[in-house]
């Protein structure tokens, strides 16, 4: 199990939340914020997910012959950017 340093800041919010009564132990109260990111990392991906659907059913979508003609355009469209 890894061990973790807090800032001084952070220590002082986790022991707040203990104090409070929220949480038992600086463990529950590091859980919590793990869950927190776990549940914003998937909607995050949910999104960008349904961002792609929506895209395909609206025919936003590019196929390729192979993967030598998809880098092509990578490469063309890389330098476009670039140019100023």
């Amino acid at each position: 199990m890894p061990s973790i340093q807090l800032s001084q800041q952070d220590a002082e919010f986790v022991e707040e939340q203990m104090n409070s009564g929220l949480y038992e132990s600086a463990d529950a109260v590091v859980t919590a914020g793990l869950a927190l990111l776990r549940e914003r990392d998937e909607a995050t991906l949910r999104m960008l997910i349904q961002e792609g659907i929506d895209d395909v059913e609206a025919g936003r979508v590019h196929t390729y012959e192979n993967a030598e003609a998809f880098l092509a355009d990578m490469k063309r469209m890389f330098e476009d950017a670039r140019e100023p």
